[in-house]
């Protein structure tokens, strides 16, 4: 095996990073659609955010992620790029070299990689999502009464990132961290396989074979194509994720995956689910 590529880690959080202080605010609409109620649509989310709120309801939750979401991008690529490497290098037997990719090489490394968000990323998404979902009307889940919408409660379930950690370990142990990560286990593994898959091809495609790399227009365009394929069919089983961490804060609807997915459907069809 070569040398470990620091690069590829620098690369990853310095994108984690950017994605989060430019994507948070839509994040939290997303959450927001996912797993509250009350909500039109969008538009209508984030009027209600606003009036309730401010602007700064829309960046509620964020101080946690930015502190660790570019730690776990910069380990996810760098998972996947140095064992998609590594594959190509075993299988050609020639550790200096630099051998063709093969599509077995990128789907098991963005297989690993999935694996290890999960892994990382189980905690971050369920903090920011608990923090992002703690002034949010919730379901009665009372048995025998329709789920109805209930006004905010006044006060916060957690103080901040530190007091919602310690809450969950204290209730719920350890596990607790991993609250759906069997949904986001689902999300992740086959939505980076067709993340990194289409990227690596597309960058090649639009690469000119005289040019030694992509240029960053090219990585921008393999970039967004790629993740709105990803995202396209990851969307269903992150509305099921989403829904499974923000149960719990004040009371507890869902009994796993697939009670979540049949409440789901039961109650707002096929397009929710879908759509978030």
């Amino acid at each position: 095996m070569g040398s470990l590529q620091l690069e590829d880690f620098a690369a990853g959080w310095i994108g984690g990073a950017a994605s989060v202080i430019v994507g948070h605010p839509l994040d939290t609409v997303k959450t927001r659609l996912q797993a509250g109620v009350g909500y039109g649509n969008t538009f209508s989310c984030i009027r209600m955010v606003y009036r309730r709120e401010s602007v700064f309801g829309f960046f509620k939750g964020m101080s946690f992620p930015l502190a660790s979401i570019a730690v776990y991008n910069s380990v996810v690529f760098g998972v996947f790029s140095n064992t998609q490497r590594f594959l190509s290098q075993h299988r050609c037997r020639e550790p200096e070299a630099s051998p063709p990719r093969t599509l077995s090489d990128l789907l098991l490394a963005s297989m690993v990689a999935g694996v290890v968000s999960v892994g990382l990323g189980g905690p971050v998404d369920l903090i920011k999502i608990r923090l992002q979902m703690q002034t949010q009307p919730f379901r009665d889940a009372n048995l025998g009464l329709k789920s109805k919408a209930v006004a905010p409660v006044e006060q916060p379930a957690y103080q901040g990132p530190v007091h919602c950690i310690t809450t969950i370990v204290r209730n719920e142990g350890l596990a607790g961290l991993y609250r759906g990560a069997s949904a986001m286990l689902l999300r992740d593994v086959p939505g980076y396989c067709l993340y990194f898959i289409p990227y690596v091809f597309l960058s090649e495609w639009i690469t000119p074979e005289a040019c030694t790399g992509p240029s960053p227009c090219a990585v921008w365009l393999a970039g967004g194509m790629a993740g709105a394929i990803s995202w396209g069919t990851a969307t269903p089983m992150d509305v099921v994720k989403s829904r499974l961490q923000a149960d719990g804060v004040y009371l507890n609807k869902y009994k796993g995956v697939l009670d979540c997915i049949s409440q789901s459907y039961q109650k707002e069809g096929l397009k929710e689910v879908n759509t978030g």
